[in-house]
């Protein structure tokens, strides 16, 4: 069965009940997925209230990106009918655990919530996915950038917002460099660079590297741009193409850097994503991180003196980056799905000035991303956002070498995070770990009847 499905192809209840999930799996999320309702995480019983789930706010720093959230939900209760409630869940709790499948599983699942490009397949092929399309005018879907409601959407119909696009960097401590005697002319373009450099950075209290090593839809998000730098894919026209060198190649730099002593087993604070424990700490001189690293070390280590440089690549291989973003989503189950629907696209995607002042705001000055609207874009231009440092180089360097990031089901990016660890933690072959993952998805592909995989 190819990848790409017909249009309106029904989607199988089997593949949606089958794997990704391990235990759950089996213990039947898929069924309770394909009928679940608001409950206590869902909307009230009159559908006058929704609840939003999300990892920023209100959280108890009560932060920047936290008051935006808070203020977004605010203006809307003031006013409309049907209010948002807002449930803030920790961040590695949320992305990396199982909090929305086991909601969605009990009939618990929010109207509201917020899932990265990843993820999208598991509740697509389960049908909770709202159609965002009836309240997104033309003007608003036109002014998102050429091709970016693609991963959020099947048939022509758009089933999430992207909230921000965030590429992917390596960033630097300029004091370890200056300690071990390294300059600006010493930063790795290559893998083999990268393990040079490392070793030099490496000391007692420091690694000199370090590459996220929990496992979950964030890990294979970082890993994958050094698999399209070799020109290697998971998917072809429709046909498993992981058993390749480029796969094997990219998940020995990652061992390397384990077996070479160079990069830490267990990361810091919330994880690789985490610059501010990690490298703001002195714990690493060189760590891979997105955009949004550069609020975070403005808010929190401001003092801190870095910078940033394009992923490294194998010899011969071409830049890459990762380009993600969380989008907002409603549940088509929950009890007023109308009403999250016009609350997404009011938030996101009003294109009159509060509208576009709103997405300016998330996109640049409480969170650092590439903002993934013309307009958002254009007024962040005229504030000068991405004019020098840091920014500048993400915007002028990075992001052009970006790809969206995949959306795979369970089913397919398991067997690719199964890689990622064997190979990074327990010293795997790679090259055999890259086969038996490419098994595993082609098995999967013969039955796959979801929504088009890209």
């Amino acid at each position: 069965m190819p990848a790409h499905p017909s249009p309106h192809r029904p989607i199988s209840r089997r593949s949606v009940l089958r794997g990704g999930l391990g235990a759950l799996a089996a213990a039947g999320f898929g069924g309770p997925l394909l009928t679940a309702c608001g409950g206590d995480g869902g909307s009230g019983g009159d559908g006058k209230e929704m609840s939003f789930w999300n990892f920023y706010g209100p959280s108890d720093d009560g932060g920047a990106q936290s008051k935006w959230f808070v203020d977004v939900a605010e203006q809307w209760n003031a006013n409309n009918d049907v209010k948002v409630k807002l449930r803030y869940f920790p961040g590695r709790d949320y992305q990396n655990g199982t909090t929305l499948q086991t909601a969605f599983q009990s009939g618990e699942g929010p109207d509201i919530f917020l899932i990265s490009p990843g993820d999208f397949l598991r509740y697509a092929n389960g049908g909770v996915l709202q159609d965002l399309s009836g309240s997104l005018t033309g003007e608003a879907k036109n002014d998102y950038l050429p091709g970016l409601l693609d991963a959020r959407s099947v048939d022509g119909k758009v089933y999430g917002l992207p909230m921000e696009v965030e590429p992917l960097a390596m960033y630097y401590s300029e004091a370890a460099f200056t300690k071990a005697g390294l300059s600006e002319a010493d930063l790795p373009k290559t893998w083999e660079q990268t393990l040079d450099v490392a070793q030099k950075l490496t000391g007692k209290s420091q690694n000199g590297v370090m590459f996220e090593t929990l496992p979950g839809y964030y890990q294979n998000f970082t890993w994958y741009p050094f698999l399209w730098q070799g020109d290697g894919s998971v998917i072809t026209d429709g046909k498993v193409t992981f058993d390749s060198p480029a796969a094997a190649n990219a998940l020995k730099f990652w061992q390397d850097t384990i077996n070479n002593k160079v990069a830490p087993r267990k990361v810091l604070g919330t994880g690789g994503g985490d610059v501010v424990a990690n490298l703001g700490s002195g714990a690493v001189a060189l760590q891979q991180s997105g955009i949004w690293a550069v609020a975070d070390m403005t808010a929190q280590a401001k003092n801190f003196k870095y910078g940033i440089i394009p992923l490294p690549t194998p010899d011969g291989g071409k830049p890459a980056t990762d380009l993600g973003g969380w989008a907002f989503v409603a549940n088509s189950k929950g009890k007023n799905p109308e009403a999250a629907a016009k609350f997404i696209t009011w938030a996101l995607a009003s294109t009159d000035a509060e509208g576009v002042e709103r997405q300016r705001q998330w996109n640049t000055v409480v969170k650092t991303n590439v903002p993934p609207r013309k307009s958002v874009q254009q007024a962040a231009d005229a504030k000068g956002s991405f004019e020098s440092g840091v920014l500048k180089t993400f915007a002028e360097q990075v992001a052009p070498t970006g790809k969206p990031e995949p959306r795979f089901p369970p089913e397919v990016y398991q067997p690719i995070a199964d890689a990622i660890q064997a190979c990074q933690l327990n010293n795997a072959d790679p090259a055999k770990a890259a086969a038996d993952a490419a098994q595993k998805i082609d098995t999967f592909l013969q039955t796959y009847q979801g929504a088009p995989i890209i």
